[in-house]
């Protein structure tokens, strides 16, 4: 929605043919049942909400807020041709995403440009709940995210937490103590990611490559305006040009490196670098029901990717997050400190403490509920019509579910505004962050289309913030007096300033 702010440029320029437009769809609408949708603001014919959302002055989130006060728990936005349901209470969600978990585990329909780059929606994400979802969900869960095979990946961790712990310490050396902390966590998630999909060497230039590359598929994803006004499309030919160049370059730098692992495979020894396991080799072969073949390079490029684009920016997010909690109150991170020293001594902290290390999960759990990875979960939509709250879900709607109002709920929360760790403590408060015994925080979402990497990520969060607590002791760069938690939503839900901070090395 970012795209909002900057699109009146186009809007007056076609206003016109849009209202006429508008006027030969309404005078031959069909005379289908009248449905009942949840309440929400009067928009206009063809684009709906549109315009007052984008000429509100306030962020898309901000907005959602505004019509949650307004309209109550759920309520309907209109933009151009979608239909948006948002879902704002723990209620709902459980009935949607447990109580009637299988109606509410489809997809939308997707934009043109995530159609190319999800190869017609052939990801674990993106798929629609059926036969092809299954596949591809059971391979990447039984074949890649199952504790036994995270296992296996121990040592691209270990490797890319020393990577992580010298970055730092290098650019603190020559910046008096001043790092960039989304930056350096970002690089060493990607590592380990890029490491577990493809299972072949690359050089830090080749990573950084990639990784840039990656980025610019994020950008290129971003909502236009013609996803919405389908009308526009002939507007915007230059963008669909931009969008063909980016795949090509994903696919071009890409596919090498699958070309590569399958060529280890097929020579055992040939390449000493060659990891013995990577989510390549489950994919090279795999059967998805009612398809005679297997994936091709651009599908095993979109599946690749899908890990990558998963795992990357939400942790590396989250321990930008975590970092300036500990920084905000220094009586956190000497507890963290304190329980790493008490639970390893003098030598490095390792995967396997963690799960001893209670103040730590605690930490990462509030982190989690006061910082989930995004505003909203991924969208969901209906296997057929259905009911939500009393009121009727079409096929076509976009189900969105806001994790704000319910992870800061005072109904289900005791101070849900303050950052508190130890509320997970000696059974204060407790929450299933998988949403099966009760909704109170989902980061991951829940039901049948919850986040399969959700193992994963808890990991790699524990991990990195106890190897950063244990090397450095953290605190504010002298210029910044307070910690600016505001917020901003890309990719993920970032620092609307980017945090810089300053790591004292311990040793």
């Amino acid at each position: 929605m970012a795209f909002l702010a900057s699109c009146d440029h186009v809007f007056f320029g076609v206003i016109a043919f849009i209202i006429s437009a508008s006027i030969v769809l309404v005078s031959t609408k069909g005379m289908s049942k009248p449905i009942t949708l949840p309440p929400g603001p009067p928009g206009w014919p063809l684009v709906g909400n549109f315009f007052q959302v984008a000429r509100s002055g306030k962020s898309f989130f901000q907005y959602v807020v505004d019509m949650h006060q307004k309209y109550g728990p759920i309520f309907t936005l209109k933009m151009g041709t979608r239909i948006m349901i948002f879902v704002c209470s723990a209620d709902l969600v459980h009935e949607a995403l447990i109580e009637k978990a299988q109606v509410f585990a489809s997809r939308p329909a997707e934009t043109p440009t995530r159609t190319i780059f999800s190869c017609d929606k052939f990801t674990v994400n993106s798929a629609v709940y059926g036969s092809v979802w299954r596949s591809l969900r059971r391979n990447m869960v039984q074949g890649m995210l199952s504790t036994t095979r995270l296992k296996e990946f121990r040592n691209v961790r270990v490797s890319a937490m020393d990577k992580l712990i010298e970055r730092i310490r290098v650019e603190a050396k020559a910046n008096d103590g001043v790092v960039w902390v989304l930056k350096n966590a970002r690089f060493a998630v990607f590592c380990i990611l890029l490491s577990m999909c493809f299972g072949v060497e690359m050089d830090e230039k080749t990573i950084e490559k990639i990784d840039d590359l990656h980025k610019t598929v994020l950008i290129t994803l971003n909502a236009r305006l013609d996803d919405y006004l389908p009308i526009l499309s002939p507007f915007f030919s230059k963008q669909r040009k931009r969008v063909t160049e980016v795949r090509e370059e994903q696919l071009k730098t890409l596919v090498p490196f699958i070309k590569k692992r399958k060529s280890a495979l097929a020579n055992p020894g040939s390449d000493p670098t060659a990891a013995t396991f990577a989510y390549l080799d489950t994919l090279f072969d795999l059967t998805v029901e009612g398809r005679k073949s297997a994936p091709t390079d651009t599908e095993l490029v979109t599946l690749c990717s899908e890990l990558l684009n998963g795992g990357t920016d939400t942790t590396a997010t989250g321990l930008e997050w975590a970092i300036a909690r500990i920084i905000d109150n220094p009586d956190i991170q000497s507890k963290l400190y304190n329980e790493i020293k008490s639970t390893v001594g003098d030598r490095k902290v390792d995967e396997k403490d963690i799960e001893k290390m209670e103040y730590l999960n605690a930490f990462t759990k509030e982190l989690l509920r006061k910082h989930p990875p995004t505003y909203f979960s991924l969208t969901h939509a209906v296997t057929q019509p259905a009911k939500l709250g009393g009121y009727d879900i079409p096929t076509n709607a976009n189900v969105e579910i806001y994790l704000p109002t319910i992870s800061e709920d005072p109904k289900l929360w005791s101070k849900p505004d303050v950052f508190d760790p130890e509320r997970f403590l000696s059974g204060k408060e407790e929450a299933d962050i998988t949403g099966n015994k009760e909704i109170k925080m989902i980061p991951f979402g829940a039901g049948r289309r919850i986040c399969p990497g959700l193992g994963m990520a808890m990991i790699h969060v524990n991990l990195m913030v106890a190897k950063m607590v244990q090397e450095f002791e953290w605190s504010a760069i002298p210029t910044q007096s307070k910690i600016d938690f505001s917020e901003k939503l890309e990719f993920t839900t970032v620092m609307k300033n980017t945090l810089q901070a300053v790591a004292k090395p311990r040793t």
